[in-house]
């Protein structure tokens, strides 16, 4: 499929009626067409991997597109030019997370973006940050306990952040760290009882949810962690 193409099918997919929807989910539609995500991964597994196609997908400035985008590029062919110039274009939740998910936690560049972004002050460049420590917790096997360690002072700091997707974040990447493992559950739960004493209305709801989470007996069945 060529990049017309796609965009022709993304289209016919559209569903107007959908946008209010998106707007009660705190999705910015004005870009958006409405395509379901099952669409579109269905669509991205037929694409294949293109990291041209990728590129092209993003220029067109549509939504889903950029959604697309993220799940057909080649992790191994991003550079970092390229995080800084998407990350400055996410203006929703969902294609922040999406994009993150499917390409940006896949690059060699992911556990420094995770530091670095969170020093940001725009608002979704932030959430990226939180959101990629979030997902490496999942999805990198092969990091070591001390890569997720050194987010916490992070996580810490930006805790007293008000924004509704930047605190939300913050609270995602602690919980995903607390469930990777027993030594991280157990440094997680420290950490959110220290994030518990500030004074600040996000931070003791970003701890008090992260606690409930990894203090719950069934997380230690579920992952096998031994007391």
């Amino acid at each position: 499929m060529n990049i017309v193409e796609i965009v022709t099918q993304l289209k016919l997919n559209a569903n107007p009626a959908g946008l209010p929807q998106l707007v009660r989910f705190g999705i910015n539609p004005a870009t958006a067409l409405a395509v379901n995500i099952p669409i579109l991964r269905a669509m991205a597994k037929k694409i294949g991997s293109s990291h041209q196609l990728a590129q092209q997908l993003w220029d067109t400035d549509i939504h889903e597109a950029r959604i697309l985008a993220g799940m057909i590029d080649d992790p191994h062919q991003v550079t970092e030019q390229q995080l800084e110039q998407w990350v400055l274009d996410f203006n929703s939740w969902d294609l922040c997370d999406q994009v993150c998910s499917n390409l940006f936690d896949k690059t060699p560049f992911a556990h420094d973006k995770a530091q670095t972004w969170t020093h940001r002050e725009e608002e979704f460049v932030k959430r990226a940050g939180f959101t990629l420590m979030a997902c490496l917790a999942v999805h990198d096997k092969k990091a070591v306990d001390e890569q997720f360690l050194l987010f916490f002072p992070f996580i810490k700091k930006e805790s007293i952040d008000e924004r509704n997707f930047v605190k939300k974040a913050v609270n995602w990447a602690l919980r995903q760290i607390g469930k990777r493992n027993l030594a991280l559950n157990q440094a997680a739960i420290t950490l959110a009882q220290e994030i518990q004493t500030i004074n600040s209305k996000s931070a003791r709801w970003i701890a008090n949810d992260a606690l409930r989470e990894l203090t719950n007996p069934k997380l230690y069945i579920q992952k096998k962690f031994a007391r």
